[in-house]
């Protein structure tokens, strides 16, 4: 977490202390950087929070949440309470307020030092850089079921409190809202992720894994994804076993931890569907076919997970099986029932599952026309998507399979770099840092071009005939 040698900001007011009013861990980072882990230091933010009795909701627009699927596959029915949120916005006075208070933003008078987030800046800092923005949305977000705290969603801020008290109040549907908790600014200690290897195990200091935060990470998701494979490896290694080591095609726990030990950080890093080259095979609903077969495997998924799984496997393959089969002509019998019912018309004969690819084609109704037998919604989803994306999917898979060959090339750890003869100074310097464990790995890495992979291709093939 932000614990390390962290330090509160709220304007000119500073503190040594962790999130929540909780004490800071002072000597720990240096202890750590003492035995050669290298430091950095950055900075996130949170808002104020505001009393929910205080709050004019008739000023501001109701938001109800997704009825999106279940986040476990485990899970059937949900049935927990759902509270909405509500939308406002700032506005010009709430920007002439802060243009006005600007000399006493931490952030632009020097007293944070951090580097914070760039996805989420403070709402002082989207002033300065957005100007032309009339206006900036906030999400007025319940913290909970039972406590009047609501999270003014979009206005982080470390301004001092007189300043928060002024903006707000310019906030339709705030305009009387009192602070519970204002808003503020934490620095703090993190180590270069460059350090690790890909199972979290610092290179520097052997047995000790590293998670969150800590490697330089934002945000809870990203926090708990490298918590459950540090958790995971240091277990392992405990028990003489090889590390898990999930690939990019994987999952987005993969694509976050070969970012950080292969190509760093110099700011809080946040996982965005943007940085996975292979985000169509990361899709939410075959989360448990990439990954339940590798935790049943390693110990953690249960049998009834696994059963569940290979459940949903086989009506996903019956069902795509009946598409192919169940075979449509340009009847005129067809083509009434198909123009009766909404569906798109057909000139020529194609079996279901090549129907179902028209954007147009509803499944359901397509369901009740031509009487397909019913299957789970998950089985149902995951088969209609990988019909209706089958040349976008094979296209990514092509790719991940020739990733695949070069993830296949290891690269020894014992392997000297200087003695690779043709290797560009600056290569060196980053495979050196780096210590890549395969060629797919080397080839991701700033600073190393295609030329120097081809290099290190040649060189390793060299040894690996000179070995045998």
């Amino acid at each position: 977490g932000t614990y390390l040698r962290s330090r509160i900001i709220i304007g000119e007011v500073t503190y040594d202390g962790g999130p929540s009013g909780q004490r800071a861990a002072m000597k720990l980072s240096q202890n750590l950087a003492d035995l050669g882990l290298p430091l950095m230091r950055f900075k996130t933010g949170t808002p104020a929070r505001i009393d929910a009795r205080s709050i004019d909701y008739s000023k501001t627009e109701r938001q109800d949440g997704d009825s999106a699927e279940n986040f476990s596959f485990m899970t059937d029915i949900r049935t927990l309470q759902t509270l909405p949120c509500y939308l406002t916005y700032t506005n010009e006075r709430t920007h002439e307020i802060l243009r006005k208070n600007m000399h006493r933003a931490p952030m632009a008078n020097g007293i944070i030092e951090g580097v914070g987030p760039r996805y989420c800046p403070a709402i002082e800092t989207k002033i300065l850089r957005f100007p032309d923005k009339e206006r900036h949305q906030l999400f007025l977000e319940p913290e909970g079921l039972h406590t009047n705290e609501v999270y003014v969603q979009g206005m982080s801020t470390s301004m001092p409190m007189d300043v928060q008290f002024d903006f707000l109040h310019t906030i339709a549907g705030l305009e009387n809202s009192e602070i519970m908790r204002p808003g503020y600014a934490i620095e703090y200690d993190c180590f270069d992720p460059l350090y690790l290897k890909p199972s979290l195990e610092s290179k520097v200091i052997d047995n000790l894994f590293l998670a969150g935060q800590t490697n330089g990470t934002s945000g809870y998701e990203e926090a708990a994804a490298q918590g459950l494979m540090a958790g995971i490896n240091a277990t392992r290694k405990l028990d003489g076993k090889e590390p898990v080591i999930l690939k990019r095609s994987d999952a987005y726990i993969g694509v976050l931890i070969d970012d950080l030990v292969t190509k760093g950080t110099t700011e809080p890093y946040r996982m965005m569907t943007s940085r996975a080259e292979n985000r169509l095979l990361l899709r939410m609903d075959n989360a448990d076919a990439r990954l339940t077969p590798i935790g049943k495997e390693i110990g953690l998924a249960t049998n009834e997970r696994y059963e569940r799984y290979l459940t949903k496997k086989n009506e996903i393959e019956s069902l795509t099986d009946i598409l192919e089969k169940k075979i449509i002509t340009p009847s005129a019998e067809n083509l009434k029932l198909l123009e009766d019912n909404n569906l798109p018309t057909i000139k020529n004969t194609v079996s279901l599952k090549e129907y179902l690819r028209r954007p147009e084609a509803n499944y359901d109704n397509v369901k009740k026309v031509f009487n397909i037998e019913n299957f789970s919604n998950a089985a149902e989803l995951e088969a209609l998507t990988l019909i209706k994306y089958e040349g976008y999917l094979k296209k990514q898979e092509d790719m991940v399979e020739k990733v695949e060959k070069l993830e296949n090339m290891k690269i020894p750890e014992s392997i000297d770099y200087d003695m690779v003869k043709n290797l560009r100074l600056e290569a060196v310097e980053k495979l050196k840092k780096t210590r890549p464990l395969n060629i797919s790995q080397a080839s991701r890495i700033s600073g190393v071009s295609p030329a120097d992979i081809s290099v290190l291709m040649i060189y390793l093939e060299a040894l690996k005939r000179k070995n045998v």
